[in-house]
């Protein structure tokens, strides 16, 4: 899986987690993941997660750390899965920071307050993740909390790590296909 750190920053609206967006903005085409750092304001009208819309429950953040995932092979049960895959990975890159991270499903909290957004959807063409945390607890309709509050101010840093982290655990997947006979 292809991998980029964006460095401008970008206001994510919901519109980026479509497909190609990567490919169209960045050049990289195929399987990717991308991620950069902006403010978080996702209005009712472009929300895929249609319990939040039913909820009246927006997304909105001064500062976030977002992720963005497009595969082009993945179903969306299979998508999902990865969606998990990714959270997990997040989680074990804070717990190497020495921090107490809860897993419920796709969403993480620290000292009980939420920390991450996540969506796992699909498109006529791929299937597509965001997953987004907080870097600042402002600005959010709830009390959140932030990679700030665990003292990560190399947000860039932490990202790559994450990145890193995922795309290989992707590739071995892919290796630990390609190295049985069928039975």
């Amino acid at each position: 899986m292809k991998k980029i750190f964006i460095e401008k920053e970008i206001k994510y609206t919901g519109a980026e987690l479509s497909p190609h967006w990567i490919y169209k903005n960045f050049k990289i085409q195929g399987s990717a993941i991308a991620a950069f750092v902006g403010p978080v304001e996702v209005k009712l009208t472009e929300m895929v997660d249609i319990e939040d819309v039913l909820n009246d429950e927006p997304i909105k953040s001064d500062k976030m750390l977002n992720f963005i995932i497009e595969d082009f092979e993945a179903e969306l049960a299979h998508m999902v899965s990865n969606q998990r895959l990714f959270v997990c990975v997040i989680k074990e890159v804070l717990e190497e920071y020495g921090h107490k991270i809860i897993r419920s499903g796709d969403d993480l909290f620290y000292q009980g307050k939420k920390l991450s957004v996540s969506i796992a959807t699909k498109s006529l063409t791929s299937s597509l993740v965001h997953t987004a945390l907080n870097i600042v607890p402002e600005g959010a309709p709830i009390e959140v909390s932030s990679l700030s509050d665990m003292g990560i101010s190399d947000v860039k840093a932490f990202a790559n790590k994450v990145l890193d982290k995922f795309a290989a655990e992707i590739e071995d997947m892919n290796l630990a296909k390609a190295k049985v006979r069928g039975v």
